[in-house]
């Protein structure tokens, strides 16, 4: 490896999206996300009011989805969700395209709903992540979106929300990165699963991954480093 624990540990969205998650789920979820120093937390939305709580002072971000998962909800409840998340302390949203928009060529529609989310999150001192579901996309739209991206800075395409029948590719991901302008950073989402991989698409220009399997992850980056492993805590209240 030729990057050290912290160039990795900065590439992980913990996800915390499953909609079965207990409330320990989500508050042991947040933990790890500090124990290891990730980049962020992408937290179901109701609960990320307390995850930001948990995170304040620490060098992760609070995260949370709009749109999720399909994109089809209108504009302005979109837009509700990025002004309700900011109130809750979020500074990173994962935004789903509507994807129904998408595939029926209606690029106007398209282009004005992500002005509106991302204009929204950009005015609250937020960062944005879009999220295109290739699984459903030609690579024709997969292009068309990574420009409409680009003229609107959105500052992450994604590939991925995690709850389709696919995720990340490495075609995928090398076409986002071809396509999308250099100030448009490269996300990757669903099918990371271990180190080797995580690595894989570092060398194709991503800088973040969303992922369930933090800790193995960084367990065995550690490893590799000749590094101490890291020494879980547990929230108040959890048991030993």
């Amino acid at each position: 490896m030729n990057c050290s624990y912290l160039d990795i540990a900065k590439m992980i969205d913990h996800s915390l999206l499953n909609p079965s998650l207990t409330a320990e789920d989500l508050e042991q979820g947040c933990r790890l996300a500090l124990d290891y120093n990730v980049a962020s937390v992408c937290i179901l939305p109701f609960y990320l009011r307390r995850c930001a709580d948990l995170l304040r002072g620490s060098e992760v971000n609070a995260s949370t989805t709009i749109g999720f998962p399909h994109g089809g909800q209108t504009t302005a409840v979109k837009v509700a969700e990025v002004r309700q998340a900011l109130a809750d302390g979020g500074q990173e949203l994962d935004i789903v395209v509507n994807i129904s928009a998408v595939v029926s060529g209606n690029w106007s529609y398209v282009r004005e709903d992500l002005r509106a989310v991302i204009d929204a999150t950009h005015d609250g001192g937020a960062k944005v992540k879009v999220i295109f579901e290739n699984c459903y996309l030609k690579d024709e739209h997969k292009i068309r979106l990574c420009g409409i991206c680009g003229e609107l800075r959105a500052d992450w395409v994604k590939t991925s929300t995690g709850y389709a029948p696919g995720g990340a590719t490495m075609e995928d991901l090398a076409l986002m990165r071809k396509h999308s302008p250099p100030h448009v950073q490269l996300k990757a989402a669903s099918g990371i699963r271990d180190l080797d991989t995580l690595l894989r698409v570092r060398e194709i220009g991503v800088t973040r991954c969303g992922a369930t399997r933090t800790a193995s992850m960084l367990d065995e980056c550690r490893r590799r480093l000749n590094l101490e492993p890291i020494v879980r805590t547990l929230p108040a209240g959890a048991p030993a």
